[in-house]
This record gives structure tokens, sequence and C-alpha cells, in this order.
């Protein structure tokens, strides 16, 4: 059964088999959560990048993961060369996002918010399109048991907890049981349990046709 977790947290501490980086189709990453994924990652990341550039709107593709606890960037391009985007860009780029990971048969991967940070996409919009990509893309995706998207802010964490819930109110913190949900945090694998005053995330389980179930994440 995949998970799909909600942390409020900095990507590029993640310990996952992927991370995502939202990137222009010229894929230069110089601003954004791209940038910050270079200066953790270093230079080498954006190299291997540039020479498989460019890249058309809504594609995606593979890079090492340099300095970072992930194996590999996937490199998402949702967004033009102006570094504006819209709803077909951002699906299109979560789409190609999890069929990179699929080929590669990867476990885990980890998404920003795609398109709501220079691409000044709306929040909610961009949730529920990432959210509805991603679990339309499980059922194809065996190998991949774990989605983490990882959030910057209140704003964006409720986003997603609603697009999670299909439109019910978000919480303003976790309403599990300390037992029902796990966290993810620097340094430590996905699907590791935090310690018990570590930064926590908010679960969610789906099957593989993607729909939530009534377990809760574990």
């Amino acid at each position: 059964m995949a998970r799909i977790e909600l942390w409020n947290g900095d990507i590029c501490d993640l310990e996952v088999d992927a991370i995502v980086s939202p990137a222009a189709t010229s894929l230069w990453m110089s601003t954004g959560i791209a940038g910050e994924i270079k200066r953790a990652g270093g230079d080498a990341v954006e190299f291997a990048a540039l020479r498989q550039a460019p890249v058309a709107l809504g594609d995606a593709i593979v890079t090492p993961a340099g300095n970072l606890a992930a194996r590999v960037v996937i490199h998402a391009v949702s967004l033009e060369r102006d570094r504006r985007t819209n709803g077909p860009a951002i699906e299109q780029a979560a789409r190609n996002a999890m069929a990179r990971a699929r080929e590669l048969n990867l476990g885990s991967i980890a998404f920003p918010a795609l398109g709501t940070g220079i691409g000044g996409f709306p929040l909610d919009d961009a949730a529920r399109i990432a959210v509805t990509a991603v679990r339309d893309e499980l059922p194809a995706s065996p190998s991949i048991e774990h989605v983490i998207f990882a959030l910057r802010g209140a704003a964006a964490y409720e986003a997603f907890a609603r697009a999670l819930s299909d439109g019910e109110p978000a919480p303003s913190r976790p309403v599990l049981q300390a037992d029902a949900w796990q966290s993810v945090g620097p340094g430590r694998p996905a699907g590791v349990t935090a310690d018990a005053d570590a930064p926590r995330g908010h679960t969610a389980d789906t099957d593989r046709a993607g729909r939530p179930t009534d377990e809760p994440g574990r």
C-alpha cells in the first residue's frame, strides 16, 4: 500500500530515493527550490541537468543527487523560460516525475509544491493538481511505496491537507495519535518512526487506486 505524507520542512534534508526539483525548460538551477537543491547537492547536479537541456514543458529528467541524502534528483519541468506556469504544466510535470521514478524502480519520492514559488500558481489549485496526478500514477507504479510532499509553512501544509482530504477542512496540526503517524526529518530514512520531540508529519494512506483508506498511516 502506498503512503502519501505531508512534511513541513526542507526537501533537501530528506533521505528518500528521489527528490523532485521544479525546473524551467532551460534546466538552470538558479533560484527558488531548485537553487536550494543546487546549493545543497553541489554544482554537479546542475551540470548534469544542463547536459540534457532544453527540455519540453511538462517533461522530467533525472540526474545524480550529488551531496544530497537522496539517490537522484528528478527535474520536473513545470516552468516556462519566463518562470511562469499553468495547471496543465504542473500536472504533466508531476506525472512525468512519477514516470521517471517508476522507470528506475524507486521506492520513495519527495515533491515540493510545484509551481507555487517563483511560478506564482495558487496553492490550493497546485495542491489539488499535484495530489490528483500522484494518486492517478500510483496504480501503475508498484515500486513506489512512499510519496512525501515537502512543504514550507502552514498555508502550503493546509492546502495539501485539503487536497488529500478531498476538500475537508485541514487541521492546523496533525490530529492522528502518536502511534498512528510517522515523520521524516533530516538524516532520517523515510518510513522510520521519529523520536517524540522530532518534527512530525501528517500522513495519509492510499490504496493502489489512489483512494484514501480508513486505516491511519503507520
